[in-house]
């Protein structure tokens, strides 16, 4: 049997970042959490042919001190955790510290960072995961990460990557579902030079709809908002009629990170039961927020499954908020009540009374005439 050794630093990040970097998509959803995580308002994504040759990332954070960039790129580097005690609630969508090191282990990666105090910028160029000197440069606030050459330093990895056209597609949806998970934050996604996605980021869940999504998705929903107990849902469910032949428009959020789970597709379906046609489902944009210490992120790389304390209070906070919803939805508006005195029927003598009462003046009284007697005719001879 062959000696025991450990593996070097080099091939340890390859191994890395293939939990991590499955394809573009993965990047760009990693440097997504950052920018998010670092407080910014404004992200710009750009990729050509799929991301597998260029990717860029700006964003209007707080940016990265320079005396830190070497140190980003490491493994297990993070400024969002300090303690064990911080993995039991946990706030951020990046805390894993793997996310920089194992994209520079597969490319060609260069950050370009102002902190907002700052005059000057920094920058660093790596070439598999090897970083060079940290130089001073001019850049707007915030950080910008390019990267380019994606796994060409692992052939073998290409060989399981699809058409720049399907790899573009999953970017698309990786920027759509954050997109959707912050309305408050304003993204922009530019595939091979025209702009694809646009979100305002006023705020507002319906305006990231429509943009994210369509317009005709966007005015076929139903607004919800519930809770129970510490657990709120709020966001926007698909009317009845309006199903779709695929769970492809369900797209669910736990603390403001998109998630994968059967348990929330379990309770929209079920609030949907007798009600939808057959081999229909329901679509929706869905936000759960519960207390961190009460769900686990931490128990999937890409981050994308969570564990619940106790499964029972979100299905039933999801269930019944959601049933409520389509029941005020489905319930018929009370008929308007007709006007009074609009339908009347009258005699010639009813009508003309009333037009007499009509141009009476205020206050005036008229005398009632005297009964006059018919006049006599003389009998015929």
């Amino acid at each position: 049997m062959p000696n025991i050794q450990c593996l070097p630093s080099h091939v340890a990040d390859l191994i890395a970042a293939g939990e991590v970097v499955e394809r573009p998509a993965s990047v760009v959803k990693e440097l997504l959490e950052n920018a998010i995580d670092a407080g910014a308002t404004a992200i710009v994504v750009e990729i050509e042919r799929g991301g597998l040759t260029y990717m860029r990332i700006t964003d209007n954070g707080c940016g990265i001190a320079p005396g830190d960039l070497p140190t980003a790129f490491l493994r297990h580097a993070t400024s969002k955790l300090r303690t064990a005690q911080d993995l039991a609630a946990i706030g951020t969508l990046g805390f894993r510290g793997e996310a920089l090191a194992a994209i520079s282990a597969v490319s060609h990666v260069d950050i370009f960072s102002r902190q907002k105090e700052s005059d000057a910028g920094a920058m660093l160029h790596l070439d598999g995961g090897v970083a060079g000197e940290v130089r001073e440069t001019g850049c707007p606030e915030g950080t910008t990460i390019c990267i380019r050459d994606l796994f060409y330093n692992t052939p073998a990895r290409m060989k399981f990557m699809k058409k720049d056209s399907a790899e573009g597609a999953a970017v698309h949806g990786i920027v759509q579902h954050v997109a959707l998970s912050h309305p408050q934050i304003s993204f922009k996604l530019l595939r091979d030079g025209g702009e694809v996605l646009y979100t305002p980021g006023d705020g507002k869940l319906l305006s990231a709809v429509y943009a994210a999504m369509g317009r005709d998705f966007a005015l076929g929903l139903v607004e919800i908002k519930g809770c129970g107990g510490e657990i709120e849902v709020e966001g926007y469910v698909t009317r009845p009629l309006n199903g779709h032949g695929t769970r492809g428009k369900q797209v669910l959020f736990v603390n403001g990170r998109f998630v994968k789970s059967q348990l929330l597709t379990a309770a929209l379906e079920e609030a949907y039961r007798n009600r939808l046609m057959k081999g229909k489902f329901p679509g929706c944009v869905l936000h759960v927020t519960l207390p961190p210490d009460l769900v686990d992120v931490n128990v999937h790389p890409a981050k994308t499954v969570v564990k619940f304390v106790s499964d029972k209070p979100v299905f039933d906070a999801v269930y019944y908020t959601v049933r409520s919803a389509l029941d005020a939805a489905e319930k018929p508006p009370e008929p308007e009540k007709p006007k009074e005195n609009f339908y009347r029927t009258m005699t010639v003598q009813q009508y003309r009374e009333t037009a007499a009462e009509e141009k009476k003046p205020v206050g005036s009284y008229s005398r009632p005439a005297a009964v006059q007697p018919s006049p006599v005719r003389p009998a015929p001879t």
